[in-house]
């Protein structure tokens, strides 16, 4: 069995975790790395329940081999602190919070795409409205359908 060793800051703190090339980041923070924020939720990408940052980006941990993110930065729920998070408590932004993790993640991703002019399939001249969060935040799905508190809370934080 080949093993790769592999380096990477998690939440602020130094990992090196010997890896299989097929280990997917999700797997590597879970299964080896005791960070079990990021939830394993379709394993297919589709509902963003792995959400995390890497280099301040919002990726899907669960399509992401751990290989790839040798020598990168990787931010967790567990290491965030952001304004988000009290807003989603304010606006109901969560029910079960299964989803929550990656939600809050993905919409920290989301903020610095907007914030960096990236555009969305919806992008136009109003600035960040409902309609321009629902989407840019399409790929993170919530069971319990607390879209509306989520939609609030990022646009009581985006201001």
């Amino acid at each position: 069995m080949r093993v790769t060793e592999i380096r990477m800051k998690v939440n602020g703190s130094v990992e090196s975790l010997d890896v299989e090339p097929w280990v997917s980041l999700l797997d590597a923070l879970r299964e080896r790395l005791g960070v079990t924020g990021p939830k394993k939720g379709c394993d297919q990408g589709a509902c963003g329940a792995c959400t995390v940052l890497a280099d301040g980006m919002r990726i899907n941990a669960c399509l992401a081999l751990a290989v790839q993110y040798d020598g990168r930065e990787i931010t967790t729920i567990e290491g965030v602190a952001h304004p988000l998070q009290e807003a989603f408590v304010r606006h109901d932004g969560f029910q079960c919070g299964y989803c929550t993790p990656g939600q809050i993640c993905s919409a920290i991703g989301m903020l610095a795409e907007y914030e960096a002019g990236m555009p969305s399939a919806v992008t136009g001249s109003r600035g960040l409205d409902e309609a321009e969060i629902r989407e840019r935040m399409s790929g993170n799905l919530c069971r319990c359908g607390a879209y509306n508190g989520i939609v609030d809370a990022i646009k009581e934080v985006s201001g």
